[in-house]
């Protein structure tokens, strides 16, 4: 019986996705759907005035900054932003964040082509869907 034991604990853990997989789907425009907080309890979110914008090189280094949507594939924000280094640890994805204030690190759960969910040091788990602008048709 033990053997079993061991043999599904070695299939689920092999299971474990890889995290280098998560990288090519970080960047882009982010809007936050929900934040489930570590007590269990949940913030759902039905609409958002700002968004998130990631950029990483091939460095695996870049930024993320906050937006506010216009029409028209058109942004308005300020010169803030946050420097990111993405680093592979413990085969996790790690995001860590600079800025002149402060240093701290979040570790991607899972990302897609249309879903980013991540967790922060107080192990708040942050799910965003990818931002979809708004178009009108002005003519």
């Amino acid at each position: 019986m033990k053997n079993y034991f061991w043999l599904l604990c070695l299939f689920i853990f092999s299971c474990s996705p890889n995290p280098e997989i998560y990288i090519e789907h970080v960047e882009g425009y982010w809007e936050i759907e929900e934040v489930t907080m570590a007590n269990g309890s949940k913030k759902e979110y039905k609409f958002n005035e700002t968004i998130d914008y990631i950029s990483v090189n091939d460095s695996l280094k870049g930024f993320r900054k906050k937006l506010k949507p216009g029409i028209n594939d058109t942004y308005f924000t300020s010169d803030n932003a946050e420097t990111i280094q993405l680093k592979i640890e413990d085969n996790k994805l790690n995001i860590y964040y600079t800025t002149p204030y402060a240093n701290w690190t979040e570790t991607v759960l899972e990302a897609t082509p249309t879903q980013l969910k991540i967790v922060n040091e107080d192990e708040n788990v942050y799910l965003y869907k990818r931002y979809t602008p708004i178009k009108l048709d002005l003519e």
